[in-house]
């Protein structure tokens, strides 16, 4: 028996949900997973010190980190309606945030990069201070006044106003509307030194394991709440159906279109490298 691959992905809903099955031994024929829960901003400089087989990772680190990894095709978050947002406690105006405090989930993460495009058309005098929370504590930090705004991920989407906060503005919907692409989120990266015939045996793992999800949601449920940080189970259903859709099972044309738009538009205004030409490729 070979060692179980070193697999590090978030505790929220959708990546358990999505892993369950892989990850208690129910996907036939699939390698064992050694799990380790971590946060984005923790995998995201996992990836860059290649540490790891396997990542759940923002997309906005791929250009850092795919000349040791390849992107998966399927497994990640991405599609509509599911953009970070901009919190803050009294409403305003994009402009109001010049010269603000915002606090942000990762520097690179997928939702401070969109933050960063629609900031350099929306306030463009630029906003102050950026400093990184973990997502959970970004939202009492707007509350209590230790940052003007705060740039939300996950479930946060259902609970801000819970907080006492409004939406200034989304992300996501920014950049729906301005490019008509779904949002690229969270992407399922993989060790090339694996080698292409264990990389297709990974991304077809994840696959089967996200529709086993879907065929028997109940079977994932003890894992998902164990690991929900005390989430309402409503919010958690309401996580894993928005996040959790046709783009999980496989990127397809229009997936691979928003990742390489993300990135190619990202690079054009010098916020990360450029991709090479086959770099999101997957053997």
């Amino acid at each position: 028996m070979s060692e179980p691959l070193k697999i590090a992905y978030s505790p929220c809903p959708n990546d358990t949900f999505v892993f369950d099955a892989w990850a208690h031994g129910r996907v036939p024929g699939a390698p064992a997973l050694d799990v380790t829960f971590a946060d984005i901003d923790i995998t995201n400089g996992m990836a860059e010190r290649g540490e790891f087989d396997v990542l759940k990772v923002s997309y906005a680190v791929l250009p850092w980190v795919l000349e040791e990894y390849v992107l998966l095709p399927c497994g990640g978050a991405l599609g509509r309606g599911c953009g970070p947002l901009v919190l803050t406690t009294g409403g305003g105006s994009a402009a109001d945030l010049a010269g603000k405090t915002v606090a942000v989930p990762s520097e690179r993460s997928t939702a401070y990069l969109l933050f960063r495009l629609w900031a350099a058309t929306e306030v463009p005098s630029g906003v102050g201070e950026v400093v990184v929370l973990p997502f959970h504590e970004i939202m009492p930090a707007v509350r209590d006044g230790k940052v003007d705004a705060g740039l939300v991920i996950h479930e946060a989407r259902f609970t801000y106003q819970d907080y006492g906060l409004t939406c200034l503005a989304d992300m996501g919907e920014h950049w729906e509307s301005t490019t008509g692409l779904p949002i690229p989120l969270g992407a399922i990266i993989a060790k090339r030194s694996l080698g292409a015939a264990r990389l297709r045996e990974l991304a077809e793992a994840a696959r089967t394991s996200v529709r086993m999800a879907w065929d028997d949601p109940l079977a994932s449920r003890p894992y998902v709440l164990e690991h929900a940080q005390e989430m309402d189970p409503a919010v958690a259903d309401q996580h894993i159906g928005l996040y959790v859709n046709e783009f999980t099972a496989g990127l397809g044309e229009a997936g691979y279109a928003a990742v390489r738009g993300l990135l190619t538009r990202a690079a054009a205004e010098g916020l990360v490298p450029p991709l090479g030409r086959d770099a999101l490729a997957f053997p």
